[in-house]
C-alpha cells in the first residue's frame, strides 16, 4: 500500500510554500475575490490543462503541474472565502491566512483518508486526463449551484466540491510524479 498521506503532506509542502511566498509579494489581496471568481479562476486552471491534454502541445512554457497546485490553492482559497466571507480590503496578515489555509488543507486531508477507505485508493487507477475531467465536472456542478444562489435539492454544497477539487488536484500530482519516478 503507498503511503498516500505522505504523499498528500509532499504535494501540499509545495502548495503551501508557493501560497506562501505569494502572500509575501501580494498580501491576502484574494480576500476581495467573491466565490465565482474564484471558481472561474480554477475553471481557467483546469480548462488549460484539459486542453493541453487534449492537443498534446502547449505554447506557454508553464507545465501542468503548476497549473494543478495553482488549482490546489485556490480551492484552499475558496474554503477560506466560503467560511470567513468576502471583504472590500484585505482584512488578514500572513500568518492568519496561512493558519486559514493550514485549516482547510487539514480538513481536505481527512475527508481524504476517508473516501480512500471507503473507496480503497481508486483513484490511482485512473488517468489525469480523467481525473481533470472530475475537476471540470466539479466546477460545472459549482457554477450551476452559484446561478442558482446556493440552493441545491439534494446535491453537495459547495465546501464538498472545493474540497473534492482540491484532492482530485493532488491525486494528479502525485500521480505525474510516480509517472516521473518509473
Amino acid at each position: 500500500m503507498k503511503n498516500t498521506s505522505q504523499q498528500f503532506d509532499s504535494v501540499i509542502s509545495i502548495c503551501r510554500k508557493l501560497f506562501e511566498n505569494k502572500l509575501s509579494d501580494y498580501g491576502a489581496a484574494w480576500r476581495i475575490l467573491r466565490l465565482p471568481s474564484l471558481t472561474d479562476q480554477i475553471y481557467i486552471k483546469a480548462n488549460r490543462i484539459r486542453t493541453i491534454q487534449q492537443k498534446g502541445e502547449q505554447k506557454i512554457d508553464e507545465n501542468i503541474e503548476g497549473e494543478f497546485i495553482a488549482i490546489i490553492n485556490y480551492s484552499a482559497i475558496a474554503l477560506i472565502q466560503l467560511e470567513k466571507g468576502v471583504v472590500e480590503q484585505p482584512d488578514i496578515n500572513s500568518t492568519k491566512a496561512l493558519e486559514f489555509y493550514d485549516i482547510k488543507i487539514s480538513e481536505a486531508k481527512e475527508l481524504m483518508n476517508n473516501k480512500n477507505h471507503d473507496y480503497g485508493e481508486a483513484w490511482r487507477e485512473m488517468r489525469i486526463s480523467s481525473i481533470t475531467d472530475m475537476i471540470l465536472q466539479k466546477l460545472l456542478r459549482i457554477k450551476q449551484i452559484e446561478d442558482n444562489e446556493g440552493k441545491t435539492l439534494v446535491s453537495e454544497g459547495l465546501e464538498a466540491n472545493y474540497n473534492d477539487i482540491l484532492n482530485y488536484a493532488v491525486f494528479a500530482l502525485i500521480l505525474i510524479d510516480e509517472k516521473s519516478q518509473k
